[in-house]
């Protein structure tokens, strides 16, 4: 039998490329809106600056304030090469510039009366940015450093700054200038905890205003102004530049304002102190009396 050659098998033809499996339509991003350099930094800051008022700085991402400002990534590192950190200082640093700016009162009224306007603005701006200032104001946020620290810290001295000067003293002596600074402290704590009761659900019992707890930030406001009074009567009694300053300021009243009706309901209430302290006279104080006469 002859050996027959089997037919070549004729080569398979080339595969058709794989089809890509369908992908879903990527969602098309808006034009960027080309603004000039200082305009898009301080849009940048704006949006930065609202983000950190509603969460703290350690939630919110280089990509949260990208979608905000309808921008890219890459254009926000542009701006900020520091990344986030830097951002959120510059942020910090903004509403820092305009919290000083609400320390600057007029000299109309009186020095309680100008105290308690100047309160009612820190307060609306505590209110304005709480979380990002608030978490800085309390420590412990891991975008806290030396920097933003020292931003704090010079918004701290520019409400000294301006109690001195409304106050009208030219050379702070050591007791006033710890008694102004101790004051700021306790104003700091009034806001932060004011700013916990907000967050709070109301108690039974509270006012629709949350006035179950530190009360509302007007009653802060009268709250601290009498602590300011209060807190410079007693300083007054151990320093004769406070005690200068406190008559001064008492020569203002004229009889109106939170400083007047504060010393007349202290001058009700220490009066009656005294008289339930000292009460009736009884046999045994009266012999006592007898025998310390003779």
């Amino acid at each position: 039998m002859d050996a027959r050659i089997a037919d070549p098998v004729p080569a398979a033809p080339p595969a058709d490329p794989p089809v890509p499996a369908a992908r879903a339509p990527r969602a098309r991003r808006g034009p960027y809106r080309r603004l000039p350099v200082e305009q898009r930094r301080e849009q940048l800051i704006a949006v930065a600056l609202e983000l950190f008022s509603r969460r703290a700085p350690e939630e919110v991402s280089l990509d949260d304030v990208a979608a905000a400002a309808e921008a890219s990534r890459p254009l926000v590192y542009r701006y900020f090469p520091g990344g986030k950190q830097q951002l959120y200082e510059a942020a910090l640093r903004t509403a820092a510039d305009e919290l000083a700016s609400r320390f600057v009162e007029p000299v109309r009224g009186t020095p309680t009366e100008r105290l308690g306007h100047v309160l009612d603005r820190y307060f609306a701006f505590v209110g304005e940015h709480a979380a990002g200032y608030g978490a800085l104001l309390r420590g412990g946020s891991v975008a806290e450093n030396e920097r933003t620290t020292a931003i704090v810290d010079e918004v701290r001295r520019a409400a000294y700054g301006s109690i001195i000067d409304q106050l009208g003293v030219e050379r702070p002596g050591p007791r006033l200038t710890l008694l102004v600074r101790s004051w700021i402290s306790v104003v700091e704590v009034a806001a932060l905890t004011w700013l916990d009761d907000s967050r709070r659900e109301p108690a039974p019992g509270a006012g629709a205003d949350g006035s179950g707890g530190a009360g509302t930030a007007a009653e802060l406001r009268d709250w601290l102004v009498d602590e300011f009074v209060v807190m410079f009567a007693a300083a007054a009694l151990h320093d004769p530049q406070t005690e200068r300053v406190l008559r001064t300021m008492f020569a203002s009243f004229a009889g109106s304002g939170p400083g007047a009706q504060l010393v007349a309901r202290l001058g009700g209430m220490l009066a009656g102190l005294l008289g339930d302290a000292a009460g009736p006279a009884g046999p045994a104080d009266d012999a006592h009396t007898a025998q310390g006469g003779a």
